[in-house]
């Protein structure tokens, strides 16, 4: 009984505390980032080699979808689906728009009707979204058949949707049956590579193909998430990654991996590759809350990276072609060309004005990706600490 002499004390309001991020997988996010632009704009086949950067990202996604997912299936997958689409909305709004004032029309794939159904997969990216062919381009500042610049990064968003929806599947039959279902997807590329499994038409079987090339990655990912491999001794990861690797690796070289080509064009090859070295980076994953000394400097710019992953990716490929279109106005001065050409053949000021771009689309575009997480919209959120007049009132 509450007597005067002992008042009731109300209970203090419980505060929950946001999520403690992991900054080695910020850290990997940010070098997957980085490497994939870098890739795109020098071609360097050995890029993907050092590090396969859509098989980390993949895992990372597939791990955070596991840690999402002790909440209801549903509600989970409806979260992600709004994380991911308003951002490819935005670039979809845009670019549809400017390739139909280029001239694209519904009879660019033969019947009027499936130009207004397939413009769908802009919305809902169950499959590519088409785009134009060939387009003109703006002079000196948009090189030529840009759309296709601009959907070529898509099948990332694709195969990232469909990973989604079939995670709630893929986590029951990780618990089951573990190791059988982390190799069904290499399983499957050996099919399609070996021709025990041909599929008619392109959409189903490329959506497949992605599936078969990456999905061991996503689902080591969550197997991660879900401890599987910690039950495993310490020595068996560093024992069969290698071998794995060298298969994948020895398959590239004998089956066409040359200059000009890639782990990409050899999917068996990819899948086997990026499921050893996702394997490695998992088994290694030191547990950083907070960032080891010699990465302190790089905690703002691996933060942008992280916070704006979905627009960088998505925009990167435009800014790499406006990059490269407006570098190459320089050849009509002829003081240029006479005295510096290896400055204008040289690809690193067209690599530095590629990521001024991409800053921009950053501050022009990131914004989508806030409003989509129900943040408060930010220019430049690197983890700067803002001033106490932004903070909400209590």
């Amino acid at each position: 009984m509450t007597t005067a002499l002992t008042p009731e004390v109300a209970p203090e309001p419980v505060r929950r505390r946001a999520p403690v991020r992991d900054r080695y997988f910020d850290l990997l996010r940010a070098v997957a980032l980085f490497r994939v632009v870098f890739y795109h704009l020098m071609g360097w086949a050995w890029l993907p080699v050092v590090f396969p950067s859509m098989g980390v990202m993949f895992a990372l996604a597939g791990n955070l979808m596991a840690r999402s997912l002790k909440r209801p299936a549903v509600d989970v997958v409806r979260g992600r689906l709004r994380r991911l689409l308003p951002p490819l909305w935005l670039l979809g709004a845009l670019g549809v728009s400017g390739m139909v004032l280029q001239g694209w029309r519904p009879d660019a794939e033969g019947h009027p009707a499936w130009w207004f159904v397939h413009l769908g997969f802009w919305v809902l990216p169950l499959s590519d979204p088409p785009y134009a062919g060939t387009l003109p381009g703006v002079h000196g500042v948009l090189g030529p058949d840009w759309a296709a610049e601009l959907a070529g990064p898509l099948w990332y968003i694709r195969a990232y949707l469909w990973f989604v929806l079939l995670s709630p599947l893929l986590l029951r039959a990780l618990k089951a049956i573990p190791w059988t279902t982390v190799l069904a997807p290499v399983a499957l590329a050996a099919a399609f590579e070996f021709g025990h499994l041909q599929l008619p038409g392109e959409r189903i079987p490329s959506a497949l193909t992605d599936f078969s090339t990456f999905g061991a990655c996503w689902i080591l990912g969550m197997a991660h998430q879900q401890g599987v491999l910690k039950r495993i001794p310490r020595y068996v990861v560093p024992s069969v990654a290698p071998i794995v690797a060298g298969l994948g690796l020895w398959y590239a070289l004998t089956h066409g991996f040359r200059p000009g080509h890639d782990l990409d064009d050899i999917p068996f090859a990819q899948s086997l590759w990026s499921l050893a070295t996702v394997l490695l980076l998992l088994h290694i994953s030191p547990t950083w809350t907070e960032w080891p000394r010699l990465l302190r400097p790089f905690d703002r710019l691996v933060t942008l990276l992280n916070s704006r992953a979905v627009t960088i990716y998505l925009w990167h490929n435009l800014c790499i072609l406006t990059a490269s279109t407006l570098w190459d106005q320089l050849w009509r001065y002829d003081v240029l060309d006479e005295k510096c050409p290896w400055l204008l053949e040289s690809p690193w000021p067209v690599l530095a004005l590629t990521w001024t771009l991409i800053c921009a689309c950053v501050v022009t575009f990131g914004w989508a990706e806030d409003l989509a997480a129900k943040r408060r919209p930010q220019l430049w959120p690197d983890g700067r600490p803002r001033p106490a007049g932004h903070h909400r009132a209590a």
